[in-house]
This record gives C-alpha cells, sequence and structure tokens, in this order.
C-alpha cells in the first residue's frame, strides 16, 4: 500500500547474540584491575637468608620427588620449614606495593618532568632528577589491615626515600614502581597455523 511505511522487523538472533557477547566482554574488558608489583625490604639479614635457604631446600626436594620419589617425611619438614621462614621473613619486612598507572596517566606524568637539553642529548626521556620521585609517588598503592586504599607516599616522600637509601635500594625503589608500568598480562596466539 503506497504511503504505508514497512513493518519494523527484528534483528536476526544471530546479530543479538552477538550484541550480547560483545557487551559481556567489552564489561570484563572495562572491569580489569591494573596490574601490580611490590617491593619488599628486609633489614633482617638472618630472616632472609633463612627463607632463602628454605626456597631452594624446598625445590630441591619436589624436584627430587618429581623425578625418583623423595621421602615423603623429609619433603614435608622442608614445605614446614618453608612456611614457617616465609613468616618470618614476612613479619622482618616492609612492602610497597605500585600500581600500574592508566597509559594517559603516565604520558602526563612523563610529559611533566621533560629532560633538560643536556639529559635529552644524554637520551633521557624524562628527568631522571625529578621523575623517579614522581613515579613512586603516583603509583604507589598503600593498604591497611583491612585492604582498603589509604593515603601513601607523597612526591616529598619518595625524594626523601630516594635521596636517602643506598644506591641499589633507591634504584630498585624506582625500579619496583617503573616496573608496575610494563607488567603485560596479555599472550598472543598465531591462529590458522597447524
Amino acid at each position: 500500500m503506497p504511503g504505508t511505511s514497512p513493518s519494523p522487523t527484528a534483528p536476526p538472533a544471530e546479530a543479538v547474540a552477538r550484541d550480547a557477547h560483545w557487551a559481556r566482554k567489552l564489561a570484563r574488558l572495562r572491569a580489569r584491575q591494573l596490574p601490580e608489583y611490590t617491593l619488599r625490604l628486609c633489614d633482617d639479614l638472618a630472616a632472609k637468608k633463612r627463607f632463602d635457604q628454605a626456597k631452594l631446600e624446598a625445590a630441591r626436594l619436589r624436584m627430587a620427588d618429581a623425578e625418583t620419589g623423595a621421602d615423603p617425611a623429609e619433603v614435608e619438614r622442608a614445605e614446614v620449614e618453608l612456611k614457617e621462614a616465609k613468616a618470618a621473613y614476612e613479619a622482618a619486612s616492609l612492602s610497597l606495593t605500585f600500581r600500574a598507572l592508566p597509559r594517559p596517566v603516565l604520558d602526563g606524568l612523563i610529559r611533566r618532568f621533560p629532560p633538560t637539553e643536556q639529559q635529552a642529548e644524554d637520551g633521557d626521556a624524562w628527568n631522571p632528577e625529578t621523575f623517579p620521585a614522581a613515579l613512586v609517588a603516583a603509583a604507589h598503592i598503600e593498604r591497611d589491615e583491612s585492604g582498603t586504599a589509604v593515603e601513601g607516599l607523597s612526591e616529598q616522600d619518595a625524594q626523601e626515600l630516594l635521596d636517602s637509601w643506598p644506591a641499589g635500594e633507591a634504584n630498585a625503589l624506582f625500579a619496583a614502581a617503573w616496573q608496575a608500568q610494563q607488567i603485560s598480562r596479555a599472550s598472543t596466539e598465531e591462529l590458522g597455523k597447524d
């Protein structure tokens, strides 16, 4: 009939199913948590050494058990020692956790601390005098005993630690904050190759 519009048709069921599938997938992609990286600092060298040795012994016995069958009592003893050594190490340690920043935030932070002309000539992408403390502070995530995020390091606090710690530990502090930015939980696979 002239002058009448065609009746609306429902979208194909397959398209609706694809849309629902994509909506669920997109929701999961958007809800992903940013990766975190933790730096542990232990001034109790005996606790650290005990834990390191317990890890090695437990790994050695697990490997021996897998290859030839180790004495179950010996494996159990090593696992108990590892658990106790780990608890003692963690009790003697401090930890600092760093969370990856969203890419635009990291890019903005880098732009906030451009290298000087000389630093740029030396190949620096940011000012190595000021950027490390800013990154450490921005990426640091502190949680209380209940796991709730609380205020963490300020740029001033971070700069003070970087300036007062020995070079190796100051470098480890910055490296931990930077490592959080580099974590990739992605993997790829080639399709169509058998």
